[in-house]
C-alpha cells in the first residue's frame, strides 16, 4: 500500500511542479488523481472527499511561501493534511496509577493478536518494565500453547488455566498472580470473535467488568481495507475501545484502513505490527507514515532502528578505524552483521528518502550473504591484511565459501573502492565540494 501510494503521489507532484503557480484548475486536476489513488487503496469515500476538499481550500488562493515553488507548497499542504488524517500526533499507552496496568486485546481470528501480545510484552520489557501475559483464548486449538511458546521466547511469564471455562475468571486469576509478582503491565490475549457473535461479545464485556482494563486495544488486519474500519466501528460501539493496532500494513494495496480508521472511528492507531519476529513492532507515528507515503522516507525510524541494532562503542571504534585508514575485512564483516540486525534490506531502503522503488531486492540480499561467506572463509590474518591473498589462497577461499574465484576478486575490488572512498573523507573534505567539512 505504501509503495503504490508513494509512487502515485510522486507522479502527481511532478505534474503540479510543472505549473508556475497553484491555480484552482491545476490543483483540482491533481486532486482528481489523489482521490483515485486513495479510493484504489480502499480509503473510505467520505474520508477521501473531506481530505481533498481541505487540500483544495488550503492550496488555492494561498500565498506561496517565499523561497519555495508552488509544487513544494502543494506537497507541504498534502503532507500536513495527511498527518492530520492519520491522527496528528503519536498516541501512547496510558499507564494506570496502580500496578499492573491492564491491556485487553480484542479482534477477529487471524489478525495476529496472540503474536502481538508477545510483541507488545517484549516492547514494554525493553523499556525496563515487568510484564505478564494471560492466555484468554480457550477456543482456538493450541492458542494457549502458542502464547506460552512466545512467552518463553520473550522471557515473559504467561498465566494459563486449561481447566477453567470462564474466561473472565481466568483473567481475574491472572491479575492476582501478576499483582502478587509486582508486574507493571498485564496483557490479556482473548479469542478472535466476530462482532455479530453476541455470546463472545458478551464474554468481552464480562472480562472488562471483572478486571477493568486501563485500555482495550483492537487488533485489525490492514489488508482487509474498509472491512477493518467497519469492524473497528462496531467493536467501539460495543466496548468503547481505546486504541487500534494495525497488522500487515505493508502487505497489500488495500491498506486504506490506516488512512480511514482515525477519522471514521475517532480512536487512534497506537502500534503497527508487521512481520513474524517479536521485534517487528513499531509505535505508530502519523508524521512518519505520511512522509513514507509521499516518498520522503522515514529517516527518524531508520536512526531508531540503527540505535537498537548497533552497539555504540563498536560503531565508534569502527568510525575511528575508517578515519585512520585501519578498516579491514574483519571490520567489513562486522558492518554487514550490523546492517542485518536492523532488519530486511527492503525495509531499510523504504525508509531512505528519494530512492526509486526497487521491485526485487533478492539479488542484493543474496550478494550480501555471499560476501559474508567469502570473508568467513578467510583466516583472521587474511581478513586483516587482504594484500596477502594470492591465487592459491583465493582458490581455497572460493571452495570454502561455495563461490568462484571471480567472486573473491570482485569482493576485494569493491573493498579497495570502499577504502578509496574513505580516504576522500580524510581531512574533512570531499573532491568537488570545496570547503565542505
Amino acid at each position: 500500500m505504501l509503495e503504490n501510494l508513494g509512487a502515485r503521489f510522486q507522479d502527481i507532484f511532478k505534474k503540479i511542479r510543472g505549473h508556475g503557480r497553484l491555480s484552482e484548475d491545476n490543483v483540482k486536476e491533481a486532486l482528481r488523481e489523489v482521490k483515485l489513488s486513495l479510493l484504489e487503496a480502499d480509503v473510505n469515500y467520505r474520508v477521501v472527499k473531506d481530505f481533498t476538499n481541505k487540500i483544495l481550500e488550503k492550496s488555492v488562493g494561498t500565498e506561496v511561501l517565499r523561497g519555495i515553488n508552488p509544487g513544494q507548497q502543494f506537497v507541504k499542504v498534502v503532507h500536513d493534511e495527511l498527518v492530520e488524517l492519520l491522527g496528528g500526533a503519536n498516541s501512547r499507552l496510558t499507564k494506570s496509577s496502580r500496578n499492573p496496568t491492564i491491556l485487553l486485546l480484542a479482534g477477529l481470528q487471524g489478525t495476529g493478536k496472540t503474536t502481538f501480545a508477545a510483541k507488545l510484552g517484549g516492547y514494554l520489557k525493553k523499556q525496563g518494565e515487568s510484564v505478564w501475559l494471560v492466555a484468554g483464548d480457550i477456543y482456538r486449538p493450541a492458542a494457549i500453547q502458542q502464547l506460552q511458546t512466545l512467552g518463553r521466547q520473550a522471557d515473559i511469564p504467561v498465566y494459563a488455566d486449561e481447566t477453567e471455562k470462564d474466561v473472565a475468571r481466568i483473567c481475574e486469576k491472572g491479575l492476582e498472580e501478576a499483582r502478587a509478582a509486582g508486574a507493571d503491565w498485564l496483557i490479556l490475549d482473548t479469542a478472535g470473535r466476530l462482532h455479530i457473535d453476541e455470546n463472545l461479545m458478551e464474554e468481552l464485556r464480562q472480562i472488562k467488568k471483572a478486571v477493568r482494563p486501563q485500555e482495550i486495544l483492537l487488533v485489525v488486519d490492514a489488508m482487509t481495507g474498509q472491512d477493518a474500519v467497519n469492524l473497528a466501528k462496531t467493536f467501539n460501539e460495543a466496548l468503547s475501545i481505546d486504541g487500534i493496532i494495525l497488522t500487515k500494513l505493508d502487505g497489500d494495496t488495500r491498506g486504506g484502513a490506516a488512512l480511514s480508521i482515525k477519522s471514521v472511528v475517532g480512536k487512534p492507531v497506537k502500534f503497527v505490527s508487521n512481520g513474524e519476529k517479536l521485534s517487528d513492532i513499531e509505535l505508530f507515528h502519523p508524521d512518519r507514515l505520511a512522509s513514507r507515503i509521499l516518498g520522503m522516507g522515514d529517516v527518524v525510524s531508520l536512526v531508531e532502528k540503527a540505535q537498537e541494532a548497533i552497539d555504540e562503542d563498536e560503531a565508534m571504534s569502527m568510525a575511528e578505524k575508517m578515519k585512520n585508514q585501519k578498516f579491514n575485512l574483519e571490520d567489513f564483516l562486522k558492518m554487514l552483521k550490523m546492517i542485518k540486525r536492523m532488519g530486511p534490506l527492503a525495509g531499510i531502503l523504504k525508509m531512505l528518502p528519494g530512492l526509486p522503488k526497487i521491485d526485487d531486492l533478492a539479488p542484493a540480499e543474496k550478494e550480501m550473504k555471499k560476501t559474508e561467506c567469502i570473508i568467513q572463509s578467510m583466516t583472521r590474518e587474511e581478513r586483516k591484511n587482504p594484500d596477502i591473498l594470492k591465487a592459491s589462497r583465493k582458490i581455497r577461499i572460493a571452495k570454502g565459501s561455495g563461490t568462484e574465484v571471480s567472486d573473491v576478486n570482485r569482493l576485494l575490488k569493491q573493498f579497495d573502492s570502499l577504502k578509496g572512498l574513505m580516504k576522500m573523507f580524510q581531512g574533512g573534505k570531499l573532491p568537488g565540494f570545496p570547503g565542505m567539512r
